[in-house]
């Protein structure tokens, strides 16, 4: 790989590239999904490759191989630096690579996500067995008429070199797993899943992840639940009432309305695939207030165990954490080299792209809110009317991350301090600013929790993240619930 590496910068130098960076990336997933008992799924993917960028006069061009040769490296280097050229041709802009991307990168090292047990030294039979005694459990629930479990583990290991002295290499491994019971009957369709929603949880871990949730032994009452909401009483329509949202579910609101909103690409409107841009412009920085006092949402892709956890970014800029949200003000957004350079600024080292065949782009890393004071019990009891609020099950957000609706699995009432009835088909809807700034309470550091999120969309052509969220319970003052349109 030094040959090739070395060989493929010279090649982009000697063209005419005032900077490039190179990445290889290797690549193995495997992926089992048992539904209804029977074994749908067993996959092993492999993929390898190279990447390589290359600037010219302020313009980027970028090629892929899959060939790790010297000739095959060379002639991508020379058609990134030949797109580059031709980019520049048509680009009134013509800057400097000091101008284009700040300060020089010349990371080095290596880094490996620490794992207990590695999932390629567990038998098949072993992860089969799990997900087999997960369905037994949730077919034992009658009403419940259809089951999912699965898992996947992946193992990544990703090179980088620059121009600028850069090289690093990082092996990357993740666990991840859930399982998921849908019942029918008295005229609705309701779904539980565990640990969360929309197929599964996942983090940079090994083996020991899967063992910690426990999938069997949460099997039966993840059954139980979807069968007993077929019969709740449905959320309140139309109200204006005072959520507890638990962390999961806030998770996925982080990921919608804050992490995409301050992706500095969006903000700066060369961004716009898959719900577009973002209200929170570069104007705003330093100058918004995004949430009330107790929200402190940080950026962090050194968090133990994030999807968002790594040693660098794809444009070798080392780990580190950023605040995004001070106290309630937008005080940061996740940028790249060139990004951050338009605002006069340093990058936070964001950039990742989804193989070795895509162009790095802003993602996320792992953008969590900070942990409160408030015990959940506390939390309830000081609530006098309101919902409890469990589980994705639906989102939706307009193209500028700011009006939004999600749906919850689970709701449970609040009444006079105590959690009471069970509610089911919850809904609840609001302004971005407007719902953080109406958090007034957030749970103790021992409730928060990472919450993996491996299915961002992103780009043309798209490219699929993996990231996380951390939260603890919170509550929101004053919310629209049970608004269905």
């Amino acid at each position: 790989m030094d040959e090739i590496i070395a060989s493929a910068l010279d090649s982009a130098r000697r063209r005419g590239a005032q900077y490039a960076d190179l990445r290889i990336v290797h690549n193995r997933e495997e992926r089992i999904v048992v539904r209804n008992g029977v074994v749908e799924t067993l996959s092993s993917d492999e993929s390898v490759g190279l990447g390589i960028r290359a600037l010219y006069d302020g313009s980027w061009g970028f090629a892929s191989t899959r060939n790790l040769t010297v000739p095959a490296a060379d002639h991508a280097a020379g058609q990134a630096v030949q797109i580059a050229r031709a980019s520049a041709r048509h680009n009134d802009d013509r800057r400097s690579p000091q101008r284009v991307l700040g300060a020089p990168v010349s990371s080095r090292g290596v880094y490996v996500t620490p794992i207990d047990v590695d999932p390629a030294a567990v038998s098949l039979d072993d992860k089969l067995a799990l997900l087999l005694a997960a369905d037994a459990e949730m077919a034992a629930v009658p009403q419940v008429t259809a089951r999912m479990g699965n898992l996947i583990f992946i193992r990544e290991e990703r090179t980088f070199a620059n121009t600028e002295g850069a090289l690093v290499s990082q092996t990357i491994h993740e666990a991840g797993g859930g399982i998921q019971a849908t019942a029918v009957g008295n005229g609705e369709i309701q779904r539980r899943s565990y640990p969360q929603s929309h197929g599964r949880q996942q983090g940079c871990a090994g083996w020991e992840f899967i063992v910690a949730m426990d999938l069997p032994g949460n099997a039966r009452r993840t059954a139980e639940t979807a069968a007993a909401l077929l019969t709740a009483e449905p959320c309140p329509s139309d109200v204006t009432t005072d959520l507890v949202i638990d962390s999961s579910q806030l998770a996925l609101q982080i990921h919608e309305s804050c992490g995409h909103a301050v992706e500095l690409d969006r903000a700066l409107g060369d961004e716009a695939a898959f719900a577009g841009t973002s209200f929170l412009t570069p104007d705003l920085l330093h100058n918004f207030q995004y949430g009330s006092e107790q929200v402190n949402i940080t950026a962090d892709s050194a968090s133990a165990g994030g999807l968002g956890t790594f040693g660098w970014d794809d444009e070798g800029l080392p780990a580190q954490s950023t605040d995004i949200i001070r106290a309630g003000q937008f005080v940061g957004y996740l940028m790249s080299r060139e990004s951050a350079t338009r605002l006069g600024l340093d990058s936070n080292g964001c950039m990742r792209a989804s193989s070795w065949n895509r162009i790095p782009l802003i993602r996320m890393t792992n953008v969590s809110l900070q942990p409160g004071a408030w015990s959940l019990d506390d939390l309830i009891a000081d609530t006098e009317s309101g919902i409890y609020l469990e589980t994705n099950r639906s989102w939706s957000i307009d193209d500028r991350r700011y009006n939004f609706q999600f749906g919850a699995e689970v709701g449970r009432e609040i009444k006079n301090g105590k959690l009471g009835r069970l509610l089911r088909n919850c809904t609840y809807t609001g302004i971005t600013p407007e719902f953080w700034r109406s958090c007034d309470a957030v749970c103790v550091p021992q409730l928060w929790q990472l919450w993996g999120t491996p299915r961002c969309g992103k780009g043309q052509p798209g490219q699929i993240a993996h990231t996380s969220h951390g939260a603890s319970p919170a509550r929101f003052r004053s919310v629209r619930v049970g608004v269905l349109r």
